[in-house]
């Protein structure tokens, strides 16, 4: 009877395991693809400017990221 119990808590602790893994999993996805689709703003922000700046003329100032993107990884 004892190990019949053990059996099942043993069982349930994986399940809690697997369920507080995939909510990471997904919490750590969802906050991947906010900072792509940020990133992939700012990039397509950045081509836009190059593309009205000629090679002869000034520049002006470069576009600033959003403040929510993070760009630590790229520092």
């Amino acid at each position: 009877m004892g190990i019949l119990t053990w059996g099942q808590s043993r069982a349930a602790n994986k399940r809690a395991d697997f369920t507080a893994i995939t909510e990471r999993l997904d919490r750590d996805l969802k906050d991947e693809r906010a900072q792509r689709r940020l990133l992939t703003s700012y990039v397509l922000e950045l081509l836009h400017w190059a593309r009205r700046v000629d090679p002869n003329t000034a520049a002006g100032p470069v576009p600033e990221p959003p403040s929510e993107l993070d760009l630590s990884p790229w520092q």
